[in-house]
């Protein structure tokens, strides 16, 4: 396994099924006529609370789980149960509600609105919800000065650093307080001094929150703060080591 990085001594999970449970994830894509099979029977549990790397080189399929757990993408096959349900059971309709309101995402490009202020940005997941606005802002300015950027609430985003703007979209992924939040490669796009701050402060989160995290990285230094450390081999899901 070259290029697996060792993720620290709290690896060995005691997982509670009751939280999350992926159970026979099946993936395939078309390729040039040909079938491309990408996960081949994903199967593990995540407890509440418990952060979760997953690791190795590209093309793995890391992103595309990641996508089905988020339920931005459906598998061929196979179930994902968040509090014992069955969430690709849900209508369309359920689902977005489920997406919005559960799961937080952070990319490695941030799609944040860059000619709206960073406060307005985090806004939107909770005005989507059906929030008032005073109280969408309210929420907004909260976790915004928890993640540092008390003195950047009405900047423009254009004219915010990338680490100030990683920020703002971990920010906007917190807002409504989600079961889990799901990471891909965060720290991508940043220089050492500010993804080390992603680090610190994703964890800090973490413990504050008891925030189930699951983040698709190659950066060594944020996979050995979590306390398990998987790959994907053969479209199957191994402990890294």
């Amino acid at each position: 396994m070259d290029n697996i990085p060792d993720c620290g001594q709290n690896n060995i999970v005691n997982c509670s099924p009751g939280f999350l449970r992926v159970r026979g994830i099946f993936k395939s894509f078309n390729s040039s006529g040909a079938r491309l099979e990408i996960l081949r029977g994903i199967d593990f549990d995540l407890s509440k609370g418990e952060t979760m790397a997953i690791v190795g080189p590209s093309g793995i399929g890391k992103s595309t789980l990641l996508h089905i757990l988020g339920t931005l993408d459906y598998p061929d096959s196979g179930t994902i149960l968040f509090v014992n349900e069955d969430v690709f059971s849900y209508d369309s309709n359920k689902l977005a509600k489920f997406r919005n309101e559960s799961i937080g995402f952070v990319f490695q490009f941030h799609h944040l609105l860059p000619e709206f202020a960073a406060v307005e940005n985090i806004m939107m997941p909770e005005l989507i919800r059906g929030t008032s606005k005073k109280k969408a802002k309210e929420a907004a300015e909260e976790i915004l000065i928890r993640v540092g950027l008390k003195d950047r609430i009405n900047s423009r985003v254009s004219v915010l650093s990338g680490g100030e703007q990683q920020r703002v979209a971990i920010a906007r992924a917190l807002v409504l307080k989600p079961l889990i939040l799901l990471a891909d490669e965060p720290t991508g796009n940043l220089d050492k001094r500010n993804s080390e701050q992603v680090h610190e402060l994703l964890m800090g989160l973490n413990r504050e929150f008891d925030m189930s995290m699951i983040v698709v990285t190659h950066n060594v230094e944020l996979a050995s703060f979590m306390g398990r450390c998987v790959t994907i081999i053969d479209g199957q899901l191994a402990e890294a080591t």
